[in-house]
This record gives structure tokens, C-alpha cells and sequence, in this order.
């Protein structure tokens, strides 16, 4: 039987019935989130020449109107300022968003989406929606929610675990 590419790649495939149920269950996650994040990059480039990490941009400015300093951005984003400097920097030729003087601290800009980027990103983020919507239809909304329910229950528990403790 032929592999496909997707099964080759899958992280998932590393395990086995050896391995502990709460390990094969970490790869299926990680597997289904890269196979999710790989479509939405897909769709991003083709549909609308662009990057989920210039989407990802575009998004943290448009829940924050009044704009966010690049460290905020960075730290949001969990990436290093220079990346969000070579991201705002493509974003600003390309007039989606401006760098303004900060008048509290004049060391820093604060970045804004510009009126076309928020129309832009509007436009975007209807289509990111949709595709999740479609990505995530092989459950049913029973389903996803009770998986949303446990995700919490993870979350909470993970959240909580000190990275010292030794287990």
C-alpha cells in the first residue's frame, strides 16, 4: 500500500500502540493542527498573496484600533521583534498599515492598520472563518463542542503544571 504524502509527514505516525495513549493523543493534535495551519496558509497565499504571519499581524491590529507598539506585537505574536519589524515593514510599502510617533514614549511607533488594511484584513477574515468552518465540518456541532469542553479541561490542567515539576 502506497503512503500518501500527508501520512508520511504526519507526526502522528511516529507512534505506537506502545506508546502511552496520552503521547499518541499529543500527535494526533499536533497532527491535525498542522494539517488545519498548512490549508490556511495555503488559502492565504493563493486567495490573497499573503502570509499567516502578515495575516496574524493584521489581526492583532485589528482587535486594537488604537494600535499596539512592535514589542506588544512581538510579544502577541510570540516571534522576535526583528520578524515583526520585517512583517510591518512589507505591510507599510505595501500601505496596509502605518508606523506612528508614540507620545507617550518617543523611542517607540505604534502600528495601526491603515483604512484599506482594515478593509483588507475584513475581507480575509471572512474567508479565514469559512475555512475553518470547513476544516473543522467533519464533526458535528455536538461534537465540537464537547471537544472545545475538554480542550478546556487541557488547558486548565496544562496551564497549571510548574515546567520544574519533575513527573
Amino acid at each position: 500500500m502506497k503512503k500518501t504524502k500527508q501520512a508520511q509527514s504526519d507526526t502522528e505516525t511516529r507512534a505506537t500502540s506502545e506508546h502511552t495513549q496520552a503521547l499518541r493523543l499529543w500527535l494526533r493534535m499536533l497532527a491535525c493542527t498542522n494539517l488545519i495551519e498548512a490549508q490556511i496558509r495555503s488559502r492565504l497565499r493563493t486567495q490573497f498573496g499573503i502570509t499567516l504571519p502578515r495575516f496574524d499581524l493584521m489581526s492583532q491590529l485589528e482587535r486594537s484600533p488604537e494600535g499596539l507598539k512592535m514589542g506588544e506585537l512581538s510579544k502577541r505574536m510570540m516571534v522576535t521583534g526583528g520578524n515583526v519589524t520585517g512583517i510591518t515593514d512589507q505591510l507599510v510599502t505595501e500601505g496596509l498599515v502605518v508606523r506612528e510617533d508614540n507620545p507617550k514614549d518617543r523611542r517607540a511607533y505604534i502600528v495601526k492598520l491603515t483604512p484599506e488594511g482594515r478593509k483588507i484584513f475584513k475581507k480575509m477574515a471572512e474567508s479565514h472563518e469559512k475555512w475553518i468552518v470547513e476544516l473543522l465540518g467533519g464533526m458535528s456541532e455536538k461534537e465540537r463542542q464537547q471537544f472545545h469542553a475538554l480542550l478546556a479541561v487541557l488547558k486548565t490542567h496544562a496551564g497549571g503544571v510548574r515546567p520544574d515539576q519533575d513527573r
